[in-house]
């Protein structure tokens, strides 16, 4: 919460700045945005390396077609929570957001000087990378590579907690301030509202569906469901974190009930891999700024279709970095979408602020996948003990 009124306290004073201080303030300024959004740049491959690797080697081992089907129904809820979201802002955002050609009728001042910080390699070499010593590491049982890989994952945390994030206000002030000078920064707040709105009833409707289906087709209370998962959605707007909602989710789903060693199993694996709230943010937020950039407007379906099949691998990097998704995404956005430096930080900026709310999605959701889990595994498992996490 203190980053989200750090960040709205940027915007306000770039738009400031940008109306009212003197040119020379101003360029001062977005010379450090130029600086911040190289070093993210560079940052995020590395995310996608270390986060990832570290993630597929640490996944549970021996166990199995319940490991497969549950990393197959998180993927899937992913996806589908992704192109439900795209049909849906594609048809909406239109009517509610203004055009495209309205964003901006003057030109920004230029930064003091511009200093390039190109990646060691790219996003899609460093995915590749991470699933080859991912799978590797857990093959082989690889301790060595695995604390190497840790250890990075850690050095790269620490980069994002103590210098990036903390830096992200005057990246976001330094863009709004560009945006105010060249006129552009009243529509922007319009779409803001909008897409904030929208994101959040769309989060609500999904966990709707997702509570219906599976009450139905379980023969449960699809309401009885969901105030059972209450608790861990209201803990997780306060905490913002998947894992540190962790113990309250693991009890709520064990409530539902569902059997002790499908939760202990399910639960932890899900804050993971699990992020259907997160992409329909990350999803409806890019539609969004897509629409208000000039010349570029809202694609179809199967344009968007790589970049939502992408997004449900690369999420897996989400939970353990400062800024979850959309620091993790952040690489796809430039690379498959083509987003600049303005857009990059509209997502940010958007996507921020209601991290609490897909967060809860996400939390929530991973109640459902456990109550499949255990109509399909329960018994089995129950009977073998619990399935080995290696």
């Amino acid at each position: 919460m203190n980053l989200i009124l750090k960040l709205l306290a940027g915007m306000a004073a770039g738009i400031l700045l940008g109306f009212f201080a003197p040119v020379w303030s101003v360029r001062g300024l977005l010379t450090v945005t130029e600086i911040v959004g190289q070093l993210i740049k560079f940052t995020i491959p590395l995310i996608i390396l270390f986060y990832i690797t570290s993630g597929i080697a640490s996944l549970p081992r021996n166990s199995g077609r319940l490991l497969g089907r549950t990393v197959g129904f998180a993927y899937g809820s992913t996806l589908a929570a992704g192109i439900l979201a795209f049909l849906v802002a594609a048809v909406l955002l239109p009517v509610f957001s203004p055009a495209a050609g309205a964003t901006g009728h003057g030109a920004a001042p230029a930064p003091w000087f511009t200093l390039a910080v190109p990646p060691l390699f790219g996003v899609i070499s460093a995915l590749v990378a991470a699933f080859v010593f991912g799978t590797g590491i857990s093959a082989l049982r690889a301790e060595t590579l695995r604390t190497l890989f840790e250890q990075g994952r850690d050095v790269v945390e620490r980069l994002l907690g103590k210098v990036i994030i903390p830096l992200l206000p005057l990246y976001i002030a330094g863009v709004f301030a560009g945006m105010a000078a060249d006129g552009s920064v009243f529509t922007t707040l319009k779409a803001f509202g909008v897409v904030l709105v929208m994101v959040v009833v769309m989060h609500w409707a999904w966990l709707t569906a997702l509570f219906l289906i599976t009450g139905l087709m379980t023969g449960r209370s699809p309401l009885g469901l969901v105030r059972t998962m209450l608790p861990a959605y209201f803990t997780a707007l306060g905490t913002m974190s998947s894992a540190a909602t962790i113990p309250v989710t693991l009890r709520q789903v064990k409530a539902l009930p569902v059997r002790e060693p499908i939760a202990n199993f399910t639960v932890p694996l899900c804050a993971n891999i699990h992020l259907s709230g997160s992409t329909i943010t990350l999803v409806t937020c890019a539609t969004a700024v897509m629409l208000l950039t000039p010349g570029v407007g809202i694609p179809g379906l199967g344009a968007m279709m790589p970049f939502i099949l992408m997004l449900g691998v690369i999420m897996v990097a989400a939970p353990g970095a400062p800024g979850g998704a959309v620091m993790a995404a952040l690489g796809l956005l430039t690379s498959m979408l083509g987003f600049t430096e303005t857009q990059v930080a509209l997502m940010i900026a958007l996507y921020l602020a209601q991290d609490s709310f897909g967060t809860a999605t996400n939390v929530t959701g991973d109640g459902v996948i456990a109550v499949w889990m255990d109509k399909f595994f329960g018994a089995e498992v129950e009977s073998a003990g619990p399935p080995t996490t290696g």
